[in-house]
């Protein structure tokens, strides 16, 4: 549910739209199928990572075993940071969803209450993050069913008036519009809309049978991005033409005119923007708590590694790492604080926060295809794995290149314009990664780890 609940998020219900007005609904389909495909390859190289050695340090963890300590280093701390400020951002857009309803509450109030919520739930128990998102990821779940349900429905004209067919799919420029520039322009919105689903290999370190759990969930991610994705941007294109103004409006957060409340609007559910407002609510806090927990387990396991100060290393009776959920917390609390008393601060940092899961990825494609290498070169047979990464190594390649693609393209208009500002504030993540590995390896003369001496054993330090 975890993985599923990683896979859903505010993307489908609110910028999914936007895919289809900028490259037709031929464009969005292709752009969320290429960027599903490199999420299956990601998926998979973690399966394989994370059911050899399963621990709370994921990625950051394989980067500093089986490439560099440096990168380890740079990639865990640049993780739990921009995760952190993740979690303001959400609190921050949680309050202006309640506003929706109590529209002169004052939103810095609810905010707070919300940050509570989401420290009190990671504090008690690791089944008690479990057990919210769990259920969290179930409310998303359903909508999505019922939706893809009802949209079919009416485009086969079982619902609510004469077959709507495909007709959306063929007016003006459509099937596609603007070509493969579009097309690449949509992999952007396609790709922020699977962040998260690197979780995964993040819960595997507290998985009771992790070589079970975990390739079964990642088994299923491919089916599970095939049909609520695929299947929802289907869904959308044929019943809202491209040409309307409203699937632009939806990814500027107006949820009155998100595709989901347009259509269940047209299936005759009055209360649709109310309903839809209340799960991107829970959606938005399921990503709160997920960011929550993947940076204080981040922290953790930074301190496990010697990258961190020991403290963060402590846990309670119940497991949970306290110390790196405070600090956490604490920087949420900052984060947040800079929104209301220095906004240009705050934009900066989320900016910060906004390669962080793309380069996460090139970490995982990486560590996977040097951890594969090296377990061959040192004699070991394939066999000897629980878990078996598909189409080695053209996943990982591939997956490595869309994703540098994807950061590449990030804002292409700034570099074509010069505009050194855009520049800047669209790509901070990357000269922030590169100052903490070069100062790591500057400080501790690390190299990039031989083959034949990369520790592919399953046991940890």
């Amino acid at each position: 549910m975890i993985a599923l609940g990683g896979c859903i998020g505010t993307g489908l219900f609110m910028t999914s739209g936007s895919t289809i007005a900028t490259a037709g609904p031929g464009g969005g389909l292709v752009a969320y199928i290429a960027m599903g495909l490199m999420v299956y390859f990601l998926m998979t190289s973690l399966g394989e990572l994370a059911t050899n050695l399963p621990v709370s340090g994921s990625f950051a963890t394989y980067n500093g075993r089986y490439v560099d300590p440096a990168l380890g280093f740079a990639m865990g701390w640049n993780y739990w940071f921009n995760w952190a400020i993740t979690v303001a951002v959400d609190i921050s857009t949680a309050a202006l969803l309640i506003k929706f309803w109590l529209p002169d509450s004052p939103g810095w109030v609810w905010s707070l209450l919300i940050l509570v919520l989401i420290f009190l739930i990671n504090a008690l128990t690791v089944a008690t993050f479990g057990e919210t998102e769990y259920w969290l990821s179930i409310i998303k779940v359903v909508t999505v069913i019922i939706f893809l349900i009802v949209g079919l429905a009416m485009i086969f004209g079982i619902l609510n008036g004469p077959a709507v067919g495909l007709k959306n799919f063929t007016i003006k420029q459509a099937p596609f519009v603007g070509g493969i520039p579009a097309i690449i322009n949509v992999f952007l919105i396609a790709g922020f809309s699977f962040q998260g689903t690197e979780l995964i290999g993040v819960t595997a370190g507290e998985s009771s049978h992790p070589e079970k759990a975990v390739p079964k969930a990642i088994n299923d991610v491919f089916w599970r991005i095939l049909l609520f994705y695929i299947l929802s941007i289907f869904v959308i294109a044929a019943l809202i033409p491209y040409t309307s103004p409203n699937l632009l409006r939806a990814a500027a957060g107006n949820i009155a005119v998100s595709p989901f409340t347009l259509v269940f609007k047209r299936a005759g559910l009055a209360f649709a923007a109310s309903l839809m407002n209340a799960i991107v609510l829970t959606a938005v806090l399921s990503a709160a708590n997920s960011g929550a927990y993947a940076s204080t387990r981040m922290l953790y396991a930074l301190a496990q590694d010697h990258w961190a100060p020991k403290i963060f290393a402590r846990t309670t009776k119940q497991g949970i790492p306290l110390f790196s959920l405070i600090a956490t917390t604490l920087v949420s609390l900052a984060a947040f604080a800079t929104s209301i008393f220095g906004q240009k601060i705050y934009m900066w940092l989320v900016a910060a926060s906004g390669l962080t899961g793309f380069i996460a990825w090139v970490g995982i494609a990486l560590s996977h295809y040097r951890f594969r290498r090296a377990f061959v070169k040192q004699g070991h047979d394939l066999s000897e794995l629980k878990y078996h990464a598909k189409l080695f190594p053209l996943g990982p390649i591939i997956a490595l290149i869309l994703c540098i693609v994807v950061i590449g393209g990030q804002n292409i208009d700034a570099f074509i314009h010069w505009d050194w500002q855009q520049i800047g504030v669209t790509y901070i993540g990357l000269p922030l990664v590169l100052i903490l590995y070069l100062g790591y390896k500057w400080k501790h003369h690390t190299k990039i780890i031989p083959l034949e001496e990369i520790d592919v054993s399953g046991e940890k330090y």
